[in-house]
């Protein structure tokens, strides 16, 4: 770059103005180019300096307060959070109807035959003929139905015929003796016609209730258990215990 480049750098970066603004002022006092020399001639600095400051000061000036305050709009952004995930509800084990009554029906069945088995056997209602209804005697004798004849018994675990009869007897509040040819031997022999429920009906060797009709209850022998049935006795005799 020439001497006379280099000035006019650095007038212009003295003054703080762009190169252009100098342009735009008054015609410049430069002398002209030199065409046969291709050289600048002299620049007047002085001059150009003066015209920087007539531009400087031609310019507008803005002032501003020194309280001055601006504001900046701000978009208001509403967030609303997500809800919460609902708790999972726990898994509920569900037994299908059937298989629950299935169930359930087993368990009725097995308690009812627990207790069928558990009962004693003076537990158990039969059905008392309507002869024999009315009778404490026939009302005791038939809670034993069912119970088997054991030789030689006096139990509800197994009576014989006497022993059947005097347990029957003893639970009214009337003794009888042991065997079926001392019971005979006991009481008021009276005619069948007289005979009411509860009466003995005794023939050699065995010994049983009246119940009414043509119907006895008694323990029949082994292999049987206590049960009302026909009276099959020929001319047996009926007592009466007081």
């Amino acid at each position: 770059m020439s001497t006379v480049g280099r000035r006019t750098a650095v007038v212009a970066a003295s003054s703080g103005l762009i190169v252009s603004m100098i342009g735009a002022a008054a015609p410049a006092t430069a002398a002209p180019v030199d065409s046969e020399s291709g050289k600048l001639n002299a620049v007047d600095l002085s001059a150009l300096t003066a015209q920087a400051h007539q531009a400087l000061e031609a310019a507008p000036a803005v002032v501003v307060d020194a309280d001055a305050s601006f504001a900046v709009e701000k978009a208001t952004v509403s967030v609303t959070p997500a809800p919460e995930p609902e708790p999972e509800p726990e898994p509920v084990r569900v037994e299908s109807t059937s298989r629950s009554q299935e169930r359930t029906a087993t368990t009725e069945q097995a308690a009812a035959t627990t207790q069928q088995a558990e009962a004693p056997a003076e537990e158990q209602s039969v059905s008392v003929p309507d002869s024999a209804k009315g009778s404490t005697i026939i009302s005791i004798a038939s809670r034993y139905v069912g119970v088997p004849y054991v030789y030689g018994g006096t139990t509800p675990n197994g009576f014989d015929c006497s022993g059947f009869t005097s347990y029957v007897y003893a639970q009214a509040g009337i003794s009888l003796p042991r065997t079926s040819g001392a019971q005979g031997s006991v009481g008021t022999k009276i005619p069948r016609s007289q005979a009411q429920p509860g009466d003995l009906i005794w023939t050699p060797g065995h010994i049983a209730i009246y119940a009414g009709g043509n119907s006895q209850i008694d323990a029949p022998r082994p292999g049987k258990t206590i049960q009302f049935r026909q009276i099959w006795q020929s001319n047996p005799t009926f007592i009466r215990v007081a």
